[in-house]
């Protein structure tokens, strides 16, 4: 099969468990930005299992541990991408952990939604 995260060097591996592994993305929005990925090669996080949903999630709290202590974030984005029109460009479901930093975008309010730049401005 030929799927970058099926075939990756396990050395790289920053934390693992019997169904997920976790590595640094290379090509990181911010410093730390992670990736929890299952070890099952499947593309839609709606086929998990209920056991890798768990596994993920164990990892996920982990992998934070790993990171606030390495780059001390301000805060966090946790994202998944599913389907190529929702972004998702390798088509094995994997988590995004991204560390955030005060300052690392003038206005951080609303999070994610400043994405699409036309959307309604966020008030909340």
């Amino acid at each position: 099969m030929d799927c970058l995260f099926c075939n990756y060097d396990k050395q790289a591996y920053i934390a693992e468990n019997n169904l997920a592994f976790a590595i640094f993305d290379n090509f990181p929005v911010n410093e730390g930005h992670a990736l929890i990925i299952p070890k099952r090669h499947f593309a839609d996080f709606f086929e998990a299992t209920e056991e890798e949903i768990a596994a993920l999630y164990r990892l996920l709290h982990e992998v934070k541990q790993i990171v606030d202590q390495k780059y001390s974030p301000d805060g966090y984005n946790v994202g998944i991408n599913v389907g190529y029109d929702a972004g998702q460009t390798i088509m094995h479901l994997h988590i995004h952990l991204i560390p955030r930093y005060k300052g690392d975008v003038e206005n951080p309010r609303g999070g994610i939604r400043h994405l699409k730049k036309e959307l309604v401005p966020y008030d909340g």
